[in-house]
């Protein structure tokens, strides 16, 4: 293995970073973050990496504080004459506004993209964007990863008889599209409108689901409002049991207390985002191999987009 990668992490993310450390064969580096008592904080990297090639792990999740200490890791690695910096974005935070839907608002995800570039980012790896088209808010390479090859295994293990694939929205139809194409089966779609965000209104169900296993996918879950409306409209419809699997576990408010009263069996999520509880009902899945194995193939110059046979 290569002497000049290394792998640090901020202190949201370290609990995976540690992880993917490990699954490519080294020992995290060490990342100290001094905290002044004005609220300032100042991280540092507490070894030598002159000419070395950096991978920075850090989900982009609230409080913003997260997204700022990843530019200052990524300014004080540039600073410090790291020959590549990478940043490993798990959960690509602000990714929802990714367009302006009404007058006078930010496109934040192009802001967060020109916020990375201006620090020194070279490259980014990030797993189930909210939109695809952010990567061309980006003018370094990125490497935009699919949970599908984690979840598809999970799906075949569950040897689900009748399985149908469910979107609980229209933004989701491309995704439950590949699924059930690779997984030889039908989908259906939820379609839902707003009042306000976090907060559906109405929801109705196209397609049929009687005498059906459905499960729901989605690639983030916040207050769970949507994904569990979906579920009771589902088996009102007719159908046998219904699961979820979703990327990034937000899990905003009530949403496990939601999930938990819900109809949905069991629900699959990564470890992109640490879970705020426990609940019975959600099992995590580990992105960690996954991330270890394309920081392998960036270092050899391989085909990544070859991981995803379940490609999307």
């Amino acid at each position: 293995m290569s002497s000049k990668v290394k792998i640090f992490s901020g202190r949201t993310t370290q609990y995976l970073a540690e992880k993917i450390a490990h699954s490519y064969g080294i020992d995290l580096g060490k990342v100290v973050v001094v905290d002044y008592c004005d609220g300032e904080f100042q991280p540092s990297f507490e070894e030598n990496i002159r000419g070395n090639d950096i991978f920075i792990v850090q989900s982009t999740f609230a409080p913003a504080s997260n997204l700022l200490e990843l530019l200052m890791l990524i300014d004080a690695a540039r600073r410090a004459s790291a020959r590549n910096i990478i940043a490993v974005i798990p959960y690509f935070g602000f990714a929802r506004q990714d367009r302006k839907d009404k007058p006078r608002v930010s496109i934040a995800a192009k802001l967060m993209a020109n916020l990375l570039s201006t620090a020194g980012v070279q490259r980014i790896i990030t797993l189930d964007l909210h939109a695809d088209q952010i990567q061309g808010f980006f003018d370094v390479p990125v490497d935009h990863l699919f949970a599908s090859s984690i979840f598809v295994p999970y799906l075949v293990k569950l040897g689900l008889p009748k399985l149908t694939i469910a979107s609980p929205d229209v933004g989701g139809t491309r995704r439950v599209g590949t699924y059930a194409k690779f997984l030889g089966t039908d989908f259906v779609i939820c379609y839902k409108h707003r009042n306000k965000p976090n907060q559906v209104s109405t929801m109705a169900l196209v397609g049929d689901v009687r005498g059906r296993d459905v499960v729901l996918v989605d690639d983030i879950i916040d207050t769970g409002g949507t994904l569990t409306k979906a579920a009771n409209i589902i088996m009102e419809s007719g159908a046998n049991s219904v699961r979820a699997i979703c990327t990034h576990a937000l899990f905003s408010n009530d949403a496990i207390e939601r999930i938990e009263n819900s109809p949905i069996l069991e629900m699959a999520v990564t470890d992109t985002i640490p879970l705020k509880r426990k609940s019975d009902k959600v099992k995590v899945l580990s992105t960690a191999s996954l991330f270890a194995e394309v920081i392998k193939r960036v270092e050899s110059h391989e085909s990544i987009s070859s991981l995803f046979k379940f490609g999307e």
